[in-house]
């Protein structure tokens, strides 16, 4: 498995995760945390803490849904900007699909090929 950066912002239980060197490194951010207009920041202060590089080995997994509009496309624009700029490659998953963060239902997630290129229809409550 590549390097892996994880953006899980839907509107509630929104973190951040890592998983390189056989780690898994994760970020729960809070309710002022998780603010839009700051998901950038946050999200570079993260990668700096962890000296984590981005580049185009790394996978973007985002979270599609279901979840709050403004956060998903948020967190599909960053992500978006990220392969703009560092190649890296965009995936996405369903909330249903990773329940529980960890590096084996992480694997299985993977291995079991749920995840989806096509970004464009992120699935949002109503």
């Amino acid at each position: 498995m590549k390097k892996i950066l994880l953006i899980n912002i839907i509107g509630k239980d929104d973190f951040f995760a890592l998983k390189f060197n056989n780690k898994l490194i994760s970020k729960k951010l809070g309710k002022k945390e998780n603010k839009n207009d700051l998901l950038v920041s946050k999200l570079l202060i993260f990668l700096r803490e962890n000296n984590f590089i981005i580049d185009q080995d790394t996978l973007i997994l985002i979270n599609i849904g279901p979840g709050s509009f403004s956060s998903l496309r948020v967190s599909l624009s960053v992500a978006k900007g990220i392969n703009i700029v560092k190649k890296a490659k965009i995936f996405g998953y369903k909330k249903k699909d990773l329940k529980e963060l960890t590096l084996k239902n992480l694997q299985k997630l993977m291995e079991k090929n749920l995840l989806e290129k096509d970004l464009i229809k992120p699935i949002y409550l109503s």
